[in-house]
Order: structure tokens, then sequence, then C-alpha cells
């Protein structure tokens, strides 16, 4: 019989670091976080946006990936410009990979940008 060897995983530095945050969990933090900065209850935003609140929740929780269709609908109906949600999305993952944590779960939540 044949010697069972253990693998040798030879990893690059940049492979050890925790993956990035996922971007539907990003953007979610964003629009909650530009919902709630607002004083706008769920309910109301998905009205305006024509989506159902269950949907918009799941958005909010990085649970679901929006096109960028459903994106539109909801900036619009926060008021949120496309450009400045982005920015904020942006600035988010650029912090994960200079401060070396994960944005994701439980830690910072990215702010919008003033236009």
């Amino acid at each position: 019989m044949a010697d069972v060897l253990p693998f040798q995983n030879k990893r690059t530095s940049t492979s050890d670091r925790e993956p990035g945050p996922l971007w539907r969990e990003v953007l979610g933090r964003s629009l909650r976080a530009a919902r709630e900065e607002r004083g706008v209850r769920l309910v109301d935003v998905a009205g305006r946006a024509g989506i159902s609140p269950q949907y918009l929740s799941e958005i909010e929780r990085g649970r679901k990936e929006p096109s960028s269709e459903m994106i539109a609908a909801v900036t619009g109906a926060l008021g949120v410009e496309l450009a400045d949600l982005l920015g904020s999305i942006a600035v988010a993952v650029r912090q994960h990979h200079r401060a070396g944590f994960a944005v994701g779960r439980g830690s910072t939540t990215p702010q919008l940008m003033a236009a």
C-alpha cells in the first residue's frame, strides 16, 4: 500500500487574507444606511420602488443581488444618486483592502458620500 502524505498548500500572502466582502452585502448595508439616515420606513421605500418589503429587506441584508434596474428603482425611491451609492461601495471595499479586515458581517457600515 502507498503512504499517505500530507498535502502542502502553498498559498501566497495575498490569498491568506480573508476574502473581501460580497458586493451585494456592501450594497445592502449602504442602502439600509441611506434609508435609516433619512428616517424612512422599509415598507415606504419598497412601495415607492415598486417592490415588496420582503424583497427590499433581503437586498438590505445582502441575501439578494438585485438587477441594475432594481438598484435604480430603490435609489430613486430613497432620493439617492446612483453615483454616490457606488462611491460609498468603492470606499468600503478600499477600506477592507487597506485595513485587512472584512467590511462584512458585523463591522463598519459604509456611509453615503455627499454630492
